[in-house]
């Protein structure tokens, strides 16, 4: 009887893992300026931000700090819509049009105002998104 014991190799080297299916995404960043709309609850109080940039097709949802919980829970709706957009093939900017046109008053969270605003980059949004 032999009293052998089969070790297995250790592993050295690190796991790379690779996405093989979901949602369609933007990039999620930019150094490069963005548009932005300001996102609302339904009493009105902002919630966040959902940014685009064409040129590096890169578009995201920058939650509130200040906006708590429900805010950060609200940004679910937002995400979505930008990966719905970007699985119609639609440009960063032109899924903000989109979200505009969509946008319901009447909802928990809703789209401030039809005009995007500008920034001179996505950390000026996160800035703006942390007071």
């Amino acid at each position: 009887m032999s009293t052998e014991r089969h070790v297995s190799p250790r592993m050295t080297e690190d796991l790379h893992f690779r996405r093989t299916d979901g949602p369609p995404r933007y990039a999620r960043r930019t150094d490069k300026p963005v548009q932005y709309l300001t996102i609302v609850d339904a009493a009105g109080a902002v919630i966040g931000y959902v940014w685009a940039n064409d040129e590096d097709d890169a578009a995201g949802w920058t939650v509130r700090t200040a906006g708590g919980d429900e805010a950060f829970n609200l940004g679910f709706i937002w995400v979505t819509k930008l990966h719905e957009a970007k699985a119609q093939g639609l440009a960063p900017t032109a899924a903000l049009a989109a979200l505009v046109r969509d946008s319901d008053p009447s909802a928990s969270s809703h789209v401030q105002s039809a005009t995007p605003s500008e920034a001179p980059s996505l950390d000026a949004v996160r800035e703006l998104a942390g007071r």
